[in-house]
């Protein structure tokens, strides 16, 4: 039997992403972010979702270094990582798809780059690049400070 991986698609930019569904907490509409002074450049501020003081990112800046542009389709992804959850702004978040482990491509390049990207989907003509969040955040140059920043405010 080939297992499937369950993930949440995303739009950021004109890409596709997806999130493994066991990371995402919930997919909120956009709402105004508490800033925060002297953060890193991704970092647009906080929220509190579901009683908990949630830092918030531009995955549009992560990405593709550029901020999104705010629409009525802009969510924000809730994901849980190994040490606090952190809520991804993206300009869609389309749908849940099960995706066949013979459907993802390993790319061998791409990790030693961007450790956090773990392989491409090919779907009927559709590309999902697939991202593990604790290495992605993990990777952002500051997010240390906002962990601790987050866990001292908690």
């Amino acid at each position: 039997m080939v297992e499937d991986n369950k993930v949440v698609v995303f739009f950021t930019s004109v890409e596709e992403f997806g999130l493994p569904v066991q990371n995402v907490i919930s997919i909120e509409r956009y709402q105004q972010v508490k800033s925060i002074p002297h953060m890193p450049k991704y970092m647009v501020g906080v929220l509190t979702i579901r009683g908990e003081l949630v830092p918030i990112v531009d995955t549009s800046i992560i990405l593709f270094n550029k901020s999104v542009e705010v629409t009525d389709k802009t969510r924000i992804i809730v994901t849980k990582t190994d040490t606090l959850s952190v809520g991804l702004i993206v300009d869609d978040a389309k749908e849940i798809l099960d995706i066949a482990m013979d459907q993802i491509k390993q790319l061998n390049l791409t990790y030693q780059v961007s450790p956090y990207i773990t392989g491409v989907a090919t779907l009927d003509g559709r590309l999902v690049t697939l991202l593990e969040p604790t290495k992605l955040f993990e990777a952002l140059e500051g997010f240390s400070n906002v962990r601790d920043h987050i866990h001292s405010h908690q």
